[in-house]
């Protein structure tokens, strides 16, 4: 089992530990006001009070006397982590097949681009009211809005890989016999998967973000829907407990994600040894 190297672990935390110095100092000294900026220790406390808040309970309703851990953080993160799954699944599931086609078969490529070129600038945050309209209020709007984030970086990805498949190596195929599904299935398609990884991996970093700006609007549980519940009470600790908390699911399924592709690609020489 490989060891993880001590060196870039350190040289990694190097500037997060010197910005919460910097962080705590200013506060310290009181250079601004806590309600605006609260202190990296009244941040912790907030989130663990998140992750576990204490609730007390009522003797009276013949409770044992003590404190009940809820775990608000956990739920809402459950929550969040689903939408971004099903939003992803769903944008990727309708964009890898059109991206294959599209990168292809010209005349595919030539019926859809001038559409996708079209609605691809559009952002996702834009249909937020259709999708309202649509679909109400609850998880399908905001899967909905997933999915349309995630669909583009997985289709513009796929349609480059297969359209920047080296010709000789399709040369070299037909030279043998191969037939067109032998060709695609072989030659195209394992040729293309480090375009389609990557695109797999901006989507899912793109539907993290979209899903925070959908649960601020269509849904009442969720990180973002917490972070805009603390905003309308001015809790600027829940705040950025909440803010730290996306930051770190967003590392977590960032680096899944590139062992995952450092897994399938490990026959690619470009991640030789």
């Amino acid at each position: 089992m490989k060891m993880p190297n001590v060196k870039a672990l350190a040289e990694g935390a190097a500037v997060p530990v010197l910005l919460l110095a910097l962080w705590q100092l200013v506060c310290s000294m009181g250079w601004v006001n806590e309600h605006v900026l609260p202190s990296p220790g009244a941040v912790a406390v907030r989130w663990w009070q998140y992750l576990a808040p204490l609730e007390p309970y009522d003797p009276k309703a013949g409770s044992w006397l003590g404190w009940a851990v809820s775990g608000e953080l956990i739920i809402d993160s459950i929550g969040s982590l689903y939408r971004v799954l099903m939003g992803f699944l769903v944008g990727a599931v309708l964009a890898l097949p059109l991206g294959l086609l599209m990168g292809a078969k010209p005349a595919v490529y030539r019926w859809f681009d001038p559409m996708i070129q079209v609605l691809r600038p559009i952002p996702p945050i834009a249909y937020i009211p259709l999708s309202i309209l649509w679909f109400g209020l609850g998880n399908p709007p905001a899967i909905f809005l997933i999915a349309i984030g995630a669909f583009f970086p997985v289709l513009v990805n796929t349609i480059a890989g297969v359209r920047h498949v080296d010709g000789i190596y399709l040369r070299a195929a037909r030279n043998l016999g191969a037939s067109q599904g032998t060709i695609f299935r072989r030659v195209i398609l394992p040729a293309a998967t480090p375009y389609i990884l990557s695109g797999v991996r901006i989507g899912i970093g793109t539907a993290f973000i979209v899903v925070i700006v959908a649960e601020m609007i269509a849904v009442s549980n969720g990180l973002g829907f917490r972070i805009l519940e603390a905003r309308e009470y001015f809790w600027s600790d829940k705040i950025i407990a909440g803010m730290l908390t996306i930051g770190l699911w967003g590392l977590a399924i960032d680096v899944g994600v590139s062992r995952l592709n450092n897994y399938l690609l490990r026959w690619h020489r470009g991640l030789e040894h």
